[in-house]
């Protein structure tokens, strides 16, 4: 029998690897891989270049109702990138200065109401992977399956720090370290779809696993949870 496709939810904390297992699930299983957080950090970026204030209600109304975000695929990694405008962007999202505000316009309610039809919309004929904060709570509810990642602080600092290092020689180990503490926070507490486990979700503590282990422990569930009579069952 073969399986049916379904919608995959990874939510978790920044730093745990949820794009990259997402992406390469997605590519295994011949999915569309969704980066909802480039979305809000493609938002985040479009503030930052227009110089929007993010507390007046009306210039982020206005922001928002300039704002086109697509993905295109990337023939070489064989990935979906965001593109902002028509601009692919996504050499851009990653830098501190993103990072340090994406939670912050993330938690704006006009901002998730923006990023959340758009996702929806995305999520329509399934055979998706979608990675980030609220995706098995807030924007698929129903998934068929949801994984909440999360992995030990001090792994996710060194995560982080080797890729921003790679591409910025004079990152810091603290400011990575203070910026992953200030999203944790922001990310779990703010008013509008705060970052918390669904209830139905598969935890996976990937503190001390490889990615072979992981696409392995993930692709268990996905077999399990595809299969006709459990889509049939749900």
């Amino acid at each position: 029998m073969h399986s049916q496709k379904i919608i995959i939810a990874i939510d978790g904390y920044s730093s745990c690897g949820k794009s990259t297992i997402a992406k390469e699930l997605a590519r295994h299983l011949h999915y569309h891989y969704i980066d909802s957080g480039a979305m809000y950090r493609a938002i985040t970026l479009y503030f930052l270049r227009n110089n929007v204030n993010f507390s007046d209600h009306s210039q982020v109304l206005d922001a928002i109702a300039n704002i086109h975000l697509t993905f295109e695929n990337n023939p070489a990694t064989q990935t979906s990138e965001i593109c902002l405008n028509d601009e692919n962007v996504e050499g851009y999202i990653r830098d501190l200065l993103v990072s340090e505000k994406v939670s912050e316009v993330a938690a704006m309610r006009e901002v998730r109401a923006f990023a959340v039809a758009q996702q929806k919309r995305l999520g329509r004929k399934k055979g998706i992977v979608m990675d980030g904060r609220d995706i098995g709570t807030t924007v698929f509810p129903d998934a068929e399956l949801k994984i909440f990642m999360t992995a030990d602080p001090e792994v996710r600092v060194m995560r982080r720090f080797k890729e921003m290092h790679a591409a910025n020689k004079h990152t810091s180990i603290d400011d990575v370290r203070t910026n992953i503490e200030l999203r944790d926070y922001l990310d779990s507490t703010r008013d509008e779809s705060p970052l918390r486990k669904a209830p139905d979700a598969v935890v996976l503590d990937n503190s001390n696993m490889t990615r072979e282990q992981q696409m392995e422990w993930v692709l268990h569930l996905v077999n399990k949870v595809a299969r006709p009579d459990n889509i049939a069952a749900s």
